[in-house]
């Protein structure tokens, strides 16, 4: 008979001060977790450096033409310099071993980091709205030719960079965030340089600030969008796609021996990591060993739950595989790293 104190960790072999050896050291298998690379660096380092040298020319081409859309379009490069920067920070902090303090090592850096980057985008828009009124008051005289040259510039720029994060592996969310955030500068390049057309042969030049809106609320969406998704995660809440009550209905339709669910909590770590904490209560004569290996598995497969605690109920059980302890209200913490 098994040891009644029994531990999904022993099971694989090691410790649990092994498993959280955040370098993956440990043996388990976490491919459903996005990799950070040496390549996904170097791309995020070289974009960053492209979109922030070509934003001061873009501040300073807006400045001179006097081009609030311009101005606009560098305010929105100057978020995505952040967003690169600080994924890249996120990176290097993100490969740093956890140690007795951080269990966890940095990896909720990244999400504080799109936190400071969503309340940064709420300001430029603020800014970027305030200024266009009062243009659309006053306005201000245009230099359509030089305005048209460097949204041209920026909008190759913003197409390089792209074409430059899409390449190779793509699937990081800090890949991803990038993209996004590139692919809507772009499109405030587009409106710099239908704004300078404008002017440049009509002469009106309130198109100007209308445009610099419609950028500012392509930054104000993103923004929204990231705000939502860093408090989200900060306060705890579980991904979308892994509600407990569907959790729960899942493993006592998939997994053979399992009777009920019960105090499930799931959260994300960072983005693309989830943990959970749940307990199991398994049925009369149920191999416990077995139960807990499924509900890991399905845990992991159908959830992408990378770090699932689960504990064992022993209420209402009767005889098991493996040996329960004297007080039948205890539970054992099954944990998989």
């Amino acid at each position: 008979m098994a040891n009644p104190s029994f531990s999904h960790s022993d099971h694989h072999g090691h410790d649990h001060a092994e498993g959280h050896d955040h370098e993956h050291d440990h043996g388990h298998d976490h491919s459903h977790v996005p990799v950070v690379t040496k390549d996904n660096e170097r791309k995020i380092l070289i974009s960053f450096l492209i979109i922030l040298s070509f934003m001061f020319v873009e501040a300073v081409g807006g400045y001179i033409s006097g081009s609030l859309a311009l101005l606009a379009d560098a305010g929105h490069m100057l978020t995505d310099a952040i967003a690169l920067g600080l994924a890249y920070v996120a990176f290097r902090l993100g490969r740093r071993s956890a140690d007795g303090q951080r269990t966890f090592g940095y990896a909720r850096f990244e999400v504080i980091a799109g936190l400071i980057n969503a309340l940064t985008l709420f300001g430029i828009v603020g800014w970027i709205l305030y200024e266009a009124v009062e243009r659309l008051q006053d306005p201000q005289p245009v230099l359509a030719g030089s305005m048209l040259v460097v949204a041209v510039i920026g909008l190759l720029v913003n197409v390089f960079v792209l074409w430059f994060l899409t390449r190779g592996d793509s699937e990081h969310v800090n890949i991803k965030g990038a993209v996004l955030h590139v692919m809507g500068d772009l499109l405030g390049s587009v409106g710099a340089i239908v704004a300078a057309i404008v002017i440049r042969y009509t002469g009106w030049t309130p198109i100007d600030p209308v445009l610099s809106v419609f950028v500012s609320l392509l930054i104000l969406r993103s923004a929204w969008s990231l705000l939502k998704n860093t408090l989200h995660i900060l306060l705890e809440g579980a991904p979308a796609n892994a509600d407990s009550s569907e959790i729960a209905e899942h493993l006592r339709a998939t997994v053979p021996g399992v009777r009920n669910v019960t105090h499930i909590h799931v959260w994300s770590l960072t983005s693309g990591r989830v943990l959970a904490t749940l307990q199991v209560q398994p049925m009369d004569g149920a191999d416990i060993r077995s139960v807990i290996n499924q509900v890991e598995q399905q845990l992991k497969t159908k959830f992408n739950i990378e770090h699932p605690t689960i504990g064992i109920n022993w209420d209402g059980g009767a005889s098991c595989s493996l040996e329960q302890p004297g007080n039948a209200s205890a539970s054992h913490a099954a944990h998989s790293h």
